[in-house]
């Protein structure tokens, strides 16, 4: 694996994502390739179509050209790597692949997608059957879109566009919004430890649907305790917290405390050590504070949390 794999999948479909147009899908759908989760596989398991697969597949093409998907990012940004999956395509994976990226604002048709000038950030390469395909992105643009093309037909499992979050915050201007919302540009940064899931998740949309959808820990048996730093959507005022511990029913952490800073050096206090409860959702005003870039989030001592909200304001700069 690479280390981008450790950023946020801006495709991904529970962050917003969208298979909005392929060229052929005649025996899976294109809608697989930006699913959450590793792919599936029963053998010997027969549709109308013929084996049900996990992930996009292509007829057999008997022209020229090639195969196309055309993905919308749930979160645009700057993309820092791809991941082509081809797990369980062993006898019908396509032989070469690439990608490319384009940054379009407001909601494009998908023709006017087609007629856009693209950029290619993964080119044309030697893919194999059942495996994953790891290739970093040297790009510093912003994107919003991107399209998988395969060469010359087959099936993918999954597609993973991880890099960094770069929304618009221009649309909150004078509103408040949650500064510790992965969709805002939040990341966390630096954490303790991360056994059970990724720390990230306590900053995707939504509400958590069970344990491996938030951060959990492992037990703590050395007297200290667990943590996280979060780079907020940018310098801004927090007036709420919200820590919510839903699904944590034996795992919750019995206190949470919340420090900030806006120099990386100075650090002080917004919610001093706090009693939580397990599967509940809790809601903290934060007294007069100046304004942070970075928050940590001390659990005490060790377990899960499902989500972080920060709601406040961006300052002026």
């Amino acid at each position: 694996m690479s280390e981008f794999t450790a950023l946020p999948d801006l495709a991904l479909r529970s962050l917003g994502g969208s298979v909005i147009a392929a060229n052929d899908e005649s025996f899976a759908e294109r809608e697989s390739l930006i699913r959450p989760g590793r792919p599936g596989f029963q053998p010997h398991t027969f549709g109308a179509k013929g084996q049900v697969y996990d992930g996009w597949e292509t007829r057999r093409r008997r022209e020229p050209g090639h195969d196309w998907a055309l993905v919308r990012l749930g979160l645009p940004g700057v993309i820092r790597g791809i991941v082509i999956d081809t797990a369980w395509f062993r006898g019908n994976y396509p032989p070469h692949a690439s990608v490319e990226a384009v940054s379009m604002e407001g909601y494009p048709t998908v023709a006017e997608l087609e007629a856009a000038d693209w950029t290619e950030i993964v080119p044309k390469s030697e893919i194999k059957g059942d495996a994953e395909h790891f290739f970093e992105v040297a790009d510093e643009r912003r994107h919003t879109h991107v399209r998988l093309n395969i060469f010359p037909d087959g099936g993918v499992a999954r597609l993973r566009v991880h890099g960094e979050v770069r929304p618009d915050l221009a649309l909150y201007d004078g509103l408040s919004l949650d500064l510790a919302a992965l969709e805002n540009g939040a990341l966390v940064t630096a954490c303790s430890n991360q056994f059970y899931s990724s720390p990230n998740n306590v900053l995707a949309p939504g509400l958590a649907r069970h344990q491996a959808e938030g951060w959990e820990t492992a037990r703590r048996r050395d007297g200290g305790n667990d943590w996280l730093v979060i780079r907020l959507a940018g310098a801004g005022i927090i007036r709420l917290a919200e820590i919510d511990t839903t699904n944590l029913l034996f795992n919750a952490p019995g206190a949470v405390s919340i420090e900030g800073t806006a120099d990386g050096t100075t650090w002080f206090g917004l919610l001093p050590r706090t009693r939580l409860q397990p599967d509940t959702p809790h809601r903290f005003r934060i007294g007069d504070a100046p304004a942070v870039t970075h928050v940590r989030v001390d659990i005490h001592p060790d377990g899960g949390l499902a989500r972080i909200r920060l709601h406040g304001s961006l300052s002026e700069s």
